[in-house]
């Protein structure tokens, strides 16, 4: 019994054993009470000096090493895992991180050439083709990019574009709050005539009107087969779901005719513009150069990945009811994803990722994002490693913002504008933002530096970094991330999306940088070969089909 009460003694209200670290602090005040009495004496303190060193070395070895995740760690490091500690100031921030040594050897060239058929005005106009865009702010945009291409080639009027307005974002916005319609307009006069809304006396065929829809990839020859014969017959056709129904290769006429488009005809309001340049502006006047990280890190875009990010039996509960949205989106295995690249990098690893490559914790980092998912939590790491952090919401007030706050499409234009303008832009998961982005001002506008994380091979050492290094990190992150750096010939002509490459519509200064050698030139061919040339209908006469592609 009375071994018992000793044992009940040594517990505490909850039965906890008592804590160490007390007894350890308990011991070392008792010491120097000690000391402070006997401090007269030399003997008593050496032993207290010496009592003290023994309880702080009997107390380092009864707890286990402490991991920090994101707070800062040690006085000149960032703790992220226990053995990878990431310098807390400086890194490479030289030329080599903010431009490209070939950036002022291309330039855009989008002008059409003698044997592209201007637009006969005195030609046939009673055929109105109506575009209904599908998706996001940027998937639409690629949506009235195509749009104005296939006008061309039916030889139609198009009438603009109506944006999606039922789509998970559920923004009401219409084509005039978001783009410079009349700009738009004018801009293409020359190439297809568009109008804001059928003439009076043609909306009686609204009545009854069935939209159709070509298959995604539809070359031309496939609208000379599918569109035309209808437009012929009802003078009014509408295409629904309309992203990415036009081929990826074109004749080069046609991939020029969408740089005009893409580069010079679509542009925002008078108001987007102006509280972009805000954005952009207010950025500058805090670092002469900046990074801008398209984080998609949206739940939106996580559960469309398929991927998992550790966050229990409630993220899969809450992605999962996102993804019954997507009828076609298979089950997948999240380890299998990640492994082969496919999921977007968390805000850590971006940061971990910038960092490795030399961007140090000074720099200023923008992220441009809708909400993400974990909230600040998810950032917090981010933030541990890039403390001068800056949103849309953290560079203006409220009262700035409230006119963009309420529409998703305003708001992502907002990142667009300052995305263009950033000296780095990030790209996480290569959306259609990125894509557009990456081909508009990183390759048409003077190839900015782009940063396209190779998940694949970065996914190896994010899974191992605890047991490698910060030296050993970084070099294999510069590895990694070569030939994903936005140089100009890190795409061949026809790779990936027009959007994102379009070599068409870049060409080469004849006296190139004096730094560049010819050799380096000779593998990228800059003329993109025509594929597909298909006569315009009835611009030469032809209204005969030929085969249709089918969609994949």
């Amino acid at each position: 019994m009375a071994s018992l009460n000793m044992k009940m003694k040594k517990r505490d209200n909850y039965g906890a054993e008592p804590d160490k670290k007390k007894l350890a602090m308990a011991g070392i005040r008792h010491q120097l009470l000690l000391l402070l009495r006997r401090r007269h004496r030399l003997f008593p303190l050496v032993s207290a000096f010496s009592g003290c060193l023994l309880l702080l070395l009997l107390f380092s070895f009864s707890f286990p090493p402490v991991i920090h995740h994101s707070p800062l760690g040690r006085k000149n490091q960032v703790a992220v895992e226990s053995k990878l500690l990431v310098p807390e100031n400086g890194g490479r921030s030289d030329r080599h991180l903010w431009s490209s040594k070939l950036s002022n050897s291309y330039y855009g060239c989008s002008n059409a050439s003698g044997t592209f058929q201007v637009l006969d005005k005195t030609s046939q106009t009673d055929r109105y083709l109506l575009i209904a865009t599908s998706g996001g702010l940027n998937q639409q945009r690629t949506g009235i990019i195509d749009a104005v291409v296939a006008a061309y080639i039916l030889n139609a009027t198009l009438v603009i574009p109506k944006l999606d307005q039922n789509s998970y974002w559920k923004d009401i916005s219409n084509f005039e709050e978001i783009f410079d319609v009349d700009w738009f307009i004018s801009n293409l006069s020359k190439d297809v005539k568009i109008i804001k809304e059928l003439p009076k006396g043609e909306e009686s065929r609204l009545i009854g009107l069935q939209s159709i829809r070509v298959p995604r990839k539809c070359t031309p020859s496939c609208y000379l087969q599918r569109v035309l014969p209808l437009l012929k017959k009802k003078h009014v056709v509408q295409l629904s779901k309309f992203d990415y129904r036009l081929a990826n290769h074109l004749d080069t006429e046609l991939q020029k005719l969408r740089c005009r488009v893409n580069y010079h005809a679509v542009r925002y309001t008078e108001t987007i513009n102006k509280m972009g340049q805000i954005l952009v502006d207010r950025m500058r006047t805090k670092a002469k150069h900046f990074v801008a990280l398209h984080l998609r890190f949206e739940p939106d875009m996580l559960a469309f990945s398929g991927c998992y990010y550790g966050g229990g039996q409630k993220e899969r509960l809450e992605l999962g009811v996102m993804r019954r949205r997507w009828k076609t989106l298979h089950a997948a295995n999240p380890d299998k994803v990640r492994e082969h690249g496919r999921c977007p990098l968390t805000p850590e690893e971006i940061g971990l990722m910038l960092r490795g490559l030399g961007f140090g914790r000074e720099v200023h980092l923008y992220v441009a994002s809708g909400e993400v998912y974990g909230g600040d939590a998810t950032l917090a790491p981010l933030r541990a490693l890039f403390p001068n952090l800056h949103t849309k919401e953290t560079l203006t007030s409220k009262k700035e913002l409230a006119p963009f706050a309420r529409f998703s499409s305003r708001m992502a234009a907002l990142d667009f504008i300052v995305c263009d303008e950033s000296d780095a832009f990030v790209t996480n998961n290569n959306g259609n933002m990125a894509r557009i982005l990456a081909g508009r001002s990183r390759r048409y506008m003077g190839h900015k530096v782009t940063i396209r994380p190779n998940a694949k091979k970065l996914h190896k050492i994010f899974t191992n970094r605890h047991n490698m290094t910060w030296d050993e990190f970084s070099t294999k992150v510069r590895k990694y991330q070569t030939g994903f750096m936005g140089e100009p010939d890190e795409m061949k002509a026809g790779e990936g999306e027009f959007h994102e490459n379009p070599t068409s519509c870049i060409c080469r200064k004849k006296k190139a940088n004096e730094e560049l050698k010819e050799d380096e030139h000779d593998s990228w061919p800059w003329e993109y070969s025509d594929i597909g040339n298909v006569p315009m209908a009835t611009r030469s006469g032809l209204d005969h089909q030929s085969e249709v592609d089918h969609e994949n």
